[in-house]
């Protein structure tokens, strides 16, 4: 089959880096143009970017050439869609310049919580992607924009789902552990982590407590600490969940593990199977040792108990690769699965 031809904004940044990792030897899908800012544009890729990842920069990717942020890059590089891992700050107009022309999958906050604007687990919620229609309806574009939540809350809401659907969650409290990389490269400086823990991520909070709520598509109380360790991948997650619903714990592991979404049906490239990996060792999971779990696209959960009408578990996911690019390239192959692209 000829290639879909991809664009990356922001590809210079850790997430960009792994937006190009997911999709060099991507079966449906080949790097039409890496996009960065005017530090870079026009530079090679070498050149103008630091490598984050563990292994060297592909050659052929420090020998291309930066392009611009202009839309212009759709039609010169003939790209079919776009993934954005841009600043929120600066994503409004640029992606929408895009979206005019082609479906762009954002791993930005800025569309997130539009109406009109899919926010999408393909696991959970991949009826939401009808939205793609009223939204180039109403903006009158030729494409659209598909946005993956934040790191954190993909990783909390894959687990959640089989749980809801079987149980009708009531309440839910949540403590994050998030790794150094969800900052980015120079996010958090040496000083301020070794040696401690940061109990406040600007933002983070609130994008939990909002973006499950639209994803699962449900009304319930949730309220959500955040905080910065020193790890360098994997988000980890203290989960305390309330259910309409009596369980046992038994009941809801078979829920976890029998669980499949439409990504596993599919048999989507980047689709882990299983999506949810249950561990029962006292002291699993853990980010050193999970995070690569489903080749970085699986959570881990363990530490299921019961206490009183109260679900605890702890979660695992890997915050840059499930929970940011990853993320971005599943919503993709499902739109192309069902002809969106």
């Amino acid at each position: 089959m000829k290639k879909i031809r991809a664009g990356i904004l922001g590809a210079t940044g850790m997430v960009g880096q792994r937006f190009i990792t997911s999709l060099e030897e991507h079966p449906w899908f080949e790097i039409g143009a890496l996009s960065g800012s005017e530090r870079s544009e026009g530079k090679k890729y070498a050149e103008s970017a630091k490598w984050y990842l563990s292994g060297d920069m592909p050659e052929d990717i420090g020998n291309t050439k930066v392009a611009g942020m202009g839309s212009d890059i759709v039609e010169e590089f003939d790209l079919d869609i776009i993934f954005s891992a841009i600043p929120s700050d600066v994503a409004l107009e640029i992606e929408a310049s895009f979206a005019k022309k082609v479906p762009l999958f954002s791993n930005t906050a800025t569309y997130r919580m539009f109406d009109d604007v899919p926010l999408i687990v393909p696991e959970v919620n991949p009826e939401q992607l009808d939205l793609t229609e009223k939204q180039k309806k109403n903006r009158n574009w030729g494409g659209f924009i598909v946005t993956n939540p934040n790191c954190t809350t993909v990783g909390l809401v894959i687990p959640l789902k089989p749980i809801n659907d079987a149980f009708a969650i009531k309440s839910l409290n949540v403590a994050t552990m998030q790794a150094l990389s969800g900052a980015g490269y120079d996010g958090v400086p040496s000083m301020a982590i070794i040696d401690n823990m940061v109990p406040y991520i600007k933002g983070e909070e609130k994008k939990v407590e909002t973006e499950v709520l639209k994803i699962l598509g449900s009304d319930f109380d949730i309220c959500a600490s955040c905080n910065r360790v020193n790890v360098m991948d994997g988000h980890t997650e203290a989960v305390f969940v309330k259910t309409e619903k009596d369980f046992d714990v038994e009941a809801v592991r078979k829920e976890l593990l029998n669980f499949k979404g439409l990504p596993q049906k599919l048999k989507l490239p980047t689709a882990p199977d299983p999506v949810i990996i249950v561990r029962d060792e006292p002291d699993r999971p853990q980010p050193r040792l999970d995070r690569d779990k489903g080749r970085g696209m699986a959570v881990t959960v363990g530490k299921l108990e019961k206490k009183g009408d109260t679900l605890k578990f702890t979660c695992v996911s890997h915050n840059t690769i499930r929970g940011a690019a990853g993320a971005s390239v599943l919503n993709a192959e499902l739109c192309y699965k069902r002809g969106l692209i």
